[in-house]
This record gives C-alpha cells, structure tokens and sequence, in this order.
C-alpha cells in the first residue's frame, strides 16, 4: 500500500514536471536570445541618435559610441559611396547580428559572438532543470510523508481487525489525525465493545443454563431416588428407570456444557508466556514510563500454558489497564508454575478495591471511577473460555491472579514429536 501510494504520487509529479518543464525550458531557451536582440536594437537606437548624417560617424566622438557597444561586440556603418566604417573586435562565425535603418542608403549593424547566448541560455535552462528536480524531490518528501502518513494508519487499523477477529476486544485509544480512519477506529472500537458484551452474555447464559438445569435434575434424582424404595415393586422398578435416565440426561449435559467449552478454547495451543506477553509489556511500559511509574515484569522463559494468545494477552492487557487507571505505584506482572497448571499476577501498591466493592469486583458495570466497569468482566469471561480462572488474590494492595491450564500430554508429545519426511 505504502509503496503504490509513493510510486503513483512521485509518477504524477515527474510527468507534471515534465509536462510543464520541457516547454518552459524551451521558451526561456527562445526568450533569451529575444532579449538578446532587444538589447542589440537598443543599443542601436543609442548610436543612431548620436550620428547627423553622411559622414558624421568620422566626426562623432568613438568613445561615446563604444559605450553602446557590447565589451565583445562590433558596430558596423554601411553607408553608400563609403568604405565600411567597423568599430570593435572580431565577433567570429555566425554572431547574433541586428541592423538598424539610420538614413536613406545607411544602416548601422551591431554584432556580438553568439557563445555569449548560448552561455547565458544554457545557465538559465539549467536553473529551469534544477527548478524541476527542485519540484520532484518536494513531491518525493511530500508522497513519503503521505504513503506513511495513510499506510502506517491503514496498517493499524487492518491489525485491530484482525486482533478483533482473534478475539482481543481492547479499544484502541490512538487516533491518526484522518478523519476517515479515525471513524474506522471508532467503529472498530464500537464493534470490540458489543462484541465483548456478547462474550459475556454468553458466558452468563451457558452459566445460568448449567445452574438451573443442574439444579432441577439434583431435585428430580433425589424424588425419583426416594420412590425406589416405594413397597410397589412396580413403581420401585419405574423409579429405578427413571433415575437412570435423569443420570444419563445428566451425562449428556456435562458432555454439551464440555464441548460448548471445548469449542470456545477451540484455539487453545501450548503456548509460551513470556513471548506472547512480550507485546503487552512493550505496550504498557511507555504510558507507565510517561505517568512516572515503572512495570516490573518476572516471567521466566519456556513456561508453557495451554491458552489462547489473544485471549490471555487481552485478559493481562485489560488488568494492566485496570492497575494504569485506578492503582498507583509500581506495576508487577509476573508469573510462575504450581503443582496445578499455571498463575499469572497483576499486582500494584496501590490502595486496592474498597471492601463494599470485593464480591462485585468482576461483574459487569461495577467500577471505583469513570469506566465502563467492562474490562474485569471481559478479563474473566475470556480466561474462563480457555479452561482458567481469574481471581481477586489480595484486595489491598490489589493482586489479580489468573489460573491458566498446562499443557496436556498430547499436546507435548505431539510438540516433541520430530516431523519426518517420506523418502
């Protein structure tokens, strides 16, 4: 995109420059030996107002005569019945010549070498030709200014989509001074918005959906449980059926709920955290650096979960987010294994969550400031799309921790596993 925009732009000015400089060229070219001529026809003027009549030329002082002369130029008398009167220095072959009438069978002809022209043109066609390369080099600056100034934007805008698409529904803060891409941004940032919101809707649906079912099918197991040992061996018999069949409804919905999770961590992969949460820190350690704080980071390498990336960098980025606006102090973002999988903190020193908030610190419009309330919210339903869990550790100061699956057997086996070649 960048470099069509540079070459279309730089191939416009040079065929403008082009189009209007080989014309102007040319007719600087011309016009200066027009005023070459004018200035000769002047001068001419000049020595005819000075010479009377026949024979005056002899009798006019010479001196005042060469001051209308050229320095290299030569001032011919043609005068019928006399000898050629000259006045000036041999101005070679094919000098640039004008003549000038002064009474009837006279004329006066001033002459000058015509390299002097041809000096004085090419100088002046060579200011034109630098004018030229002048412009084109502008417009080179001008069309790299523009490509980068619209590419680096659609760039931007291209890689929100795609985060967006990936499941990363952080809004993008940074505007580029365009107001179409701006609006693109906005859009996008509207789309992330609603799109969050669906994520968690869903995840309070499939909750409340388990909840209740689980709870009714609890209560009918324990009524059907009871009739079996009804003293009607009919009816304990019926009962002992019915039951089997609640327990298996039972099965089937854990095995939908299990592969409703299933399909939402669909692109779960063994998955190195500090590489993946090495774009996250390069992002939040400038707007901590300009806020004159500092972020921390202890993540130590080769340590393997089984996630998402865009989800967890989504989740750490919106915790990041929360420690930028409402802590204070140094930020810490480490992680670590335990004998259960894997935990990732966000801590700050700041004065933590008020206690009123702790129990309704992840749910959905609840917040200490002016935000929305989303981005904890988010956090949680999008570490719980990828089997984990995230959790209020310390309320003051605040540690956020995020309890990430390990990888699975298979998963490493297949990792280890060298991919051979048929021969």
């Amino acid at each position: 995109m960048r470099r069509r925009i540079l070459q279309s732009t730089l191939l416009v000015v040079t065929i403008t420059a082009l189009v209007l400089g080989v014309p102007l060229a040319i007719t600087t070219w011309r016009l200066m030996e027009d005023f070459t001529r004018a200035d000769l026809l002047d001068r001419l003027e000049q020595v005819a107002t000075r010479l009377d009549g026949p024979g005056s030329f002899d009798t006019v002082d010479q001196d005042d005569l060469r001051l209308a002369v050229p320095s290299r130029g030569r001032l011919t008398l043609e005068e019928a019945g006399r000898p050629v009167q000259v006045l000036g220095a041999d101005v070679g072959v094919d000098p640039i010549t004008e003549t000038l009438p002064v009474w009837p069978g006279a004329v006066i002809t001033l002459a000058e070498p015509r390299e002097l022209l041809r000096t004085e043109q090419l100088q002046v066609t060579l200011v034109v030709l630098l004018l030229v390369v002048l412009s084109v080099g502008t417009g080179a600056v001008v069309a790299t200014v523009t490509a980068r100034r619209l590419a680096e934007p659609l760039r931007d805008v291209a890689d929100r989509a795609a985060r967006l698409g990936a499941g990363d529904f952080r809004s993008a803060p940074h505007r580029h001074g365009v107001p179409e891409l701006d609006r693109v941004s906005d859009v996008l940032d509207t789309s992330a918005g609603a799109l969050a919101e669906l994520v968690q809707r869903e995840r309070n649906l499939v909750g409340d959906v388990s909840h209740q079912m689980r709870s009714r099918l609890t209560a009918l197991q324990l009524r059907l449980d009871e009739l079996t040992t009804h003293p009607d061996p009919a009816v304990g018999r019926e009962a002992l059926a019915a039951l089997e069949q609640a327990e298996r409804l039972s099965g089937v919905l854990d095995e939908l709920l299990q592969a409703a999770r299933a399909a939402r961590a669909a692109g779960a992969e063994p998955t190195d955290l500090r590489e993946t949460l090495a774009g996250i820190v390069e992002e939040w350690q400038p707007r901590l650096r300009a806020a004159g704080r500092s972020l921390k980071v202890r993540v130590p390498d080769r340590l393997l979960a089984r996630v998402t990336p865009a989800r967890i960098r989504e989740a750490v980025g919106a915790l990041l987010e929360n420690a930028v606006r409402h802590g204070s102090g140094t930020v810490t973002l480490a992680a670590r294994a335990t004998d259960h999988g894997l935990q990732v903190e966000v801590a700050d020193a700041g004065t933590g969550v008020p206690e009123e908030l702790i129990p309704h610190v992840f749910d959905r419009g609840v917040s200490v400031g002016s935000s929305t309330g989303l981005g904890l919210a988010l956090a949680r339903a999008l570490v719980e799309a990828d089997g984990g869990r995230l959790e209020l550790s310390r309320a003051r100061p605040p540690v956020f921790t995020i309890f990430l699956p390990a990888p699975r057997a298979d998963d490493v086996v297949a990792a280890a596993r060298p991919v051979t070649t048929p021969r």
